[in-house]
């Protein structure tokens, strides 16, 4: 199942840097093991905002609902989630 996430990081102005800066770098490596795993298949930065817009290929809600919750910056997160299918128009069979 795919859907489209989009996350907007709320970091207490009052967090300790070094602390921000241990979740972010946690974030980061486990984004990247996510993307490496094909779960987390696309990621935008939304420009001018501490904010993406990405796609997660998972197996239901409930496995998003996993993913997501494990995420280090979770506690800090806005987040909507839209449950996408496939559009009879696209061109792409697998809509990559």
């Amino acid at each position: 199942m795919l859907f489209h996430v989009e996350m907007t990081v709320n970091l207490p102005p009052d967090m300790d840097g070094e602390r921000a800066s241990a979740l972010k770098a946690e974030e980061k490596a486990m984004a990247q093991q996510l993307q490496r795993d094909g779960v987390w298949r696309h990621l935008w930065r939304i420009a001018g905002q501490y904010a993406n817009i990405s796609i997660f290929d998972v197996d239901s809600p409930a496995h998003l609902h996993d993913v997501l919750s494990r995420l280090p910056l979770f506690p800090y997160m806005d987040l909507r989630v839209r449950a996408l299918c496939r559009h009879a128009s696209s061109v792409w069979e697998d809509d990559r």
